[in-house]
Parts: C-alpha cells; structure tokens; sequence
C-alpha cells in the first residue's frame, strides 16, 4: 500500500512513561496511550451498529465480518491478513467488514462475541460460520472456499 489509503486511528500504551502504575500493569491511564496507525484498504470497509444490517444481513454472496478493537494485540496479527483477503477476494464478489467492538457494541452483543479476533461468515445474510483468535490466512481462505 502506498500510504494514500484511508487510516484508522488506534493507540497503544506509551513505553515513555515514569509513574507508577498502581495497578500492577493491568491498568493504564488514557495519558500513557500513543496513536498509531492501522491501514484500512479500499475493500474491507468499517461496518458500525448503525450499518450492519444493510451491509452484511442484506448482502446477498458471501461477507465476512471482522470482530476486533484497537488494544488488542492478536486483532493487529489477523487485521492486515483480512484486508488481504478483502483485496484478493473481491472480484469474486466477497464483501470483507470491520467492526470495532468498543465502538459498536449491539452488534457485537448481538453475535455473542466474548474474544476478539471473531471472524465471522455470512452467506446472503445469514451467519453461517466463525473463527475465533489469531489464525494463519490458510485457515481463513479454507473457510471462504468451503462458504463461497
């Protein structure tokens, strides 16, 4: 990617910091983020709350959703893999979202999603399949063949 693509903001904990954290480490002050930059490509498109229905239930083909949130390490391994996918699928007709699970939390109550990454297959509207955790691309493109 030539970096001209859309950009999605994330943040991660700042490795800069000197106060103690009272939590042991599992809890950090919004202070200690640091944004960084995940690429979006042109063919996986972020899908909220509002627009789930219309771009994934009403699709007719093949849609796979991506379950993910911004802190999550194992997201940030299977993200850039399902935007691959997104591109090398896309002439076949297979519509690849995004949700953000801290930005749209119905849908993802919705679908039961307790781990994160969930990948999950709709075939004309209806759930039909889902992968949990960080997973080779073999594995992902096993499932879009046997769905497709």
């Amino acid at each position: 990617m030539d970096g001209a693509g859309n950009r999605i903001v994330g943040f991660r904990y700042s490795d800069d910091h000197n106060d103690a954290d009272p939590g042991g480490g599992r809890f950090r002050s919004p202070r200690f983020l640091k944004e960084i930059e995940m690429a979006e490509t042109k063919n996986a498109v972020t899908v909220t709350d509002a627009t789930f229905t219309e771009a994934i239930e009403d699709a007719d083909g093949l849609a796979v959703v991506d379950f993910w949130a911004t802190w999550c390490g194992p997201c940030r391994i299977v993200g850039p893999i399902v935007e691959e996918l997104a591109d090398e699928y896309a002439e076949k007709g297979v519509k690849v979202g995004k949700v953000d699970v801290d930005q749209n939390p119905k849908t993802a109550s919705r679908f039961g999603i307790r781990s994160i990454p969930s990948i999950l297959f709709f075939k004309d509207g209806k759930h039909v399949d889902t992968v949990v955790g960080a997973v080779p691309k073999t594995h992902l493109e096993k499932k879009i063949q046997e769905h497709l």
